[in-house]
C-alpha cells in the first residue's frame, strides 16, 4: 500500500482513498466492487454524454466501455458517468431551441463538478454532437487534469434511389414538399434513409466542424 500511496501523494484522489480518516470513502469504494489495488491506483473520470435523444451520442456508452478498457490496461481505475445533452437537430424548429445553447453550459458545469467532487485525477471524454464537444472541452480546460476528447463520429450517408443522402437532403426534401415537388410518399420514403447509424449529422455542422 506504501507504493501506492506514493503513487497517488500529489495526486487530487488521495483526498478520497489515502489514509486512515478516509475509511468511510473507501467502504463506498468497496461496495461497488473496486479492489484495494483500484482504489489506490489513479482514478480517471470517463464522462460521456450518452442519451436516446438522437443517434448523434447513441453509441458512446458502448464506446465508453472500450475507453474503460484503456485506462484499467495502463494502471488507472476509470470511474464512469454520463451528462446531458440536448441535441439541434432534435430541438430545432419549435420552443425546444431554447434549451439548445443552455445545454452546452449545463454539460461543462456538470462534468466540472463531477470531477472536483470526487477528486478524479484525469478525464476522458466523449461526446457527438454541436453543443456536447464544446461543453466538455470547456470542462477540460476549466479542471486543468490531464484530459483526452474522443469524438463519437459522424453518422454514414443514407441511399435514396440509389444517391447517397444525409439530414442535409432532409432539410431541402421540407423546402421541396411545401412547394410541391415533393409527394408525401417520397418525403416518407427518404426520411426512412436518410440516417441510417449512430453519429452526428451528416454535413458541416458544429459537431464535424470541431472534430475537423
Amino acid at each position: 500500500m506504501d507504493a501506492k500511496t506514493n503513487i497517488k501523494k500529489r495526486l487530487p484522489s488521495r483526498h478520497v482513498t489515502e489514509g486512515p480518516e478516509r475509511a468511510p470513502h473507501r467502504s463506498y469504494l468497496y461496495a461497488m466492487g473496486l479492489t484495494t489495488e483500484q482504489i489506490h491506483q489513479p482514478f480517471v473520470g470517463v464522462a460521456s454524454c450518452w442519451n436516446e435523444a438522437a443517434p448523434c451520442n447513441i453509441s458512446l456508452m458502448r464506446q465508453a466501455q472500450a475507453v474503460k478498457k484503456g485506462v484499467a490496461s495502463a494502471g488507472g481505475t476509470p470511474r464512469e458517468f454520463c451528462t446531458i445533452t440536448v441535441t439541434d437537430g432534435i430541438a430545432m424548429g419549435h420552443d425546444g431551441m431554447r434549451s439548445s445553447l443552455p445545454s452546452r453550459e449545463c454539460i461543462a458545469d456538470s462534468v466540472e463538478l463531477t470531477i472536483r467532487g470526487h477528486s478524479y485525477d484525469g478525464l476522458v471524454g466523449l461526446a457527438g454532437c454541436d453543443k456536447s464537444l464544446p461543453g466538455m472541452m470547456m470542462a477540460m480546460v476549466r479542471l486543468n487534469v490531464p484530459s483526452i476528447f474522443i469524438y463519437g463520429g459522424s453518422i454514414l450517408p443514407g441511399n435514396f434511389r440509389g444517391q447517397q443522402v444525409t439530414v442535409q437532403d432532409m432539410f431541402e426534401a421540407v423546402g421541396k414538399h411545401s412547394v410541391g415537388e415533393m409527394s408525401d410518399a417520397d418525403l416518407d420514403e427518404i426520411e426512412r434513409v436518410a440516417c441510417p447509424s449512430a453519429g452526428a449529422c451528416g454535413a458541416q455542422f458544429t459537431a464535424n466542424t470541431m472534430a475537423t
